[in-house]
C-alpha cells in the first residue's frame, strides 16, 4: 500500500444521516461540520488515513439513492480541502460504483467495497458481487483509486467458504487490497482467517472491525493495516463522536510495536 506507511491505521469517520435517508435530520450543513471535526480527531491523533461511510443511513439499500452519491460527494471534497490524510470512499451497502464516482471526482485514494466477488445474504437480501461493473468503470476512467475489498463482509452469511472468496475476490474480482472482519461492527476478527489470507494471497490484508487497544498487539503481526472505528468513539459505542485520548492511545501503540519489530 504505498500511499500509506507501513501498518496504516485507517480511521473511520461514520457519517451522521445524510439527505434522503430514514433519520435525517434537515441540516446538512451540520452533518459536514461533524465530518470534517472527526476526520481532524483522526488527522491530530496521527492517524495515516481516514475513510468515511454513509453509516447513519440504515435501514440500508444495495445501492444508493443519486442524492446519497451527491451528498457524499460534497462532504469528502469538504474533508480533503481540511484534512491532508489520503481518503477512503464506502458507501453502504454495497454501492461500488457510487463509491468509485466519489472517489474519482473528489481525488481520494481508495474506495472499501463489502461484496465485490460472490454472493452474500444480507438483511437488504442477496447481494452479489459488482466486480465486473467496477473493472469497467476503472477501465474507463483510470485512477489512483484502490479498491480494499471484504471477504465474508460483517452482518452478512456467504455462499461460498472463506478460502474460496478469499481466492476469488484478488485473481477473479482484482482486489487491491483484502478485508477482514468479524461478524458485527465491533467485533474482533477470526485470527484463523487472518492468517490464512496473509498464506494465500500476495495483496494487503486489512482487519476490518473489532479492533482495539488490547488486541492490536496480538494481531499486528497477521494483518497489513488496520480499520478502527468503534472502539475510537468515546465510551467504545459506535453512536457516539470520536475520543481523541483513544485515538491518540492507539496510535501511540502502533508507533511502538513499529518500533519492537525493527
Amino acid at each position: 500500500m504505498p500511499m500509506f506507511e507501513e501498518k496504516p491505521l485507517i480511521g473511520m469517520v461514520h457519517l451522521k444521516p445524510l439527505p434522503g435517508s430514514y433519520h435525517y435530520n434537515d441540516n446538512f450543513d451540520d452533518i459536514i461540520d461533524f465530518a470534517i471535526k472527526e476526520a481532524k480527531k483522526l488527522e491530530e491523533a496521527g492517524f495515516d488515513a481516514v475513510m468515511i461511510e454513509n453509516f447513519g443511513d440504515a435501514p440500508f439499500k444495495k445501492e444508493v439513492d443519486k442524492i446519497t452519491i451527491a451528498s457524499m460527494a460534497v462532504i469528502a471534497k469538504a474533508i480533503k480541502e481540511e484534512v491532508s490524510l489520503p481518503l477512503g470512499i464506502n458507501v453502504l451497502r454495497n454501492d461500488a460504483i457510487g463509491a468509485y464516482s466519489i472517489a474519482y471526482v473528489v481525488k481520494a485514494d481508495f474506495i472499501r467495497v463489502n461484496v465485490l466477488s460472490g454472493v452474500a445474504f444480507t438483511d437488504q437480501g442477496i447481494i452479489e458481487g459488482n466486480a465486473h461493473e467496477l473493472a469497467k468503470l476503472r477501465k474507463l476512467l483510470p485512477s489512483k483509486v484502490k479498491v480494499f475489498a471484504d471477504v465474508h463482509v460483517k452482518h452478512a452469511y456467504h455462499f461460498m467458504d472463506f478460502e474460496t472468496s478469499l481466492l476469488d475476490t484478488v485473481e477473479r474480482g482484482l482486489a487491491d487490497a483484502v478485508i477482514i472482519s468479524g461478524e458485527r461492527t465491533g467485533k474482533e476478527v477470526d485470527i484463523k482467517n487472518l492468517k490464512l489470507a496473509k498464506e494465500l494471497v500476495d495483496v494487503p490484508v486489512i482487519v476490518g472491525s473489532g479492533i482495539n487497544y488490547s488486541n492490536l498487539k496480538i494481531l499486528w503481526n497477521y494483518a497489513d493495516g488496520f480499520i478502527i472505528g468503534t472502539w475510537l468513539k468515546k465510551d467504545g459505542n459506535v453512536k457516539n463522536e470520536i475520543d481523541i485520548n483513544r485515538a491518540k492511545n492507539i496510535v501511540n501503540l502502533a508507533n511502538e510495536l513499529k518500533i519492537c519489530q525493527f
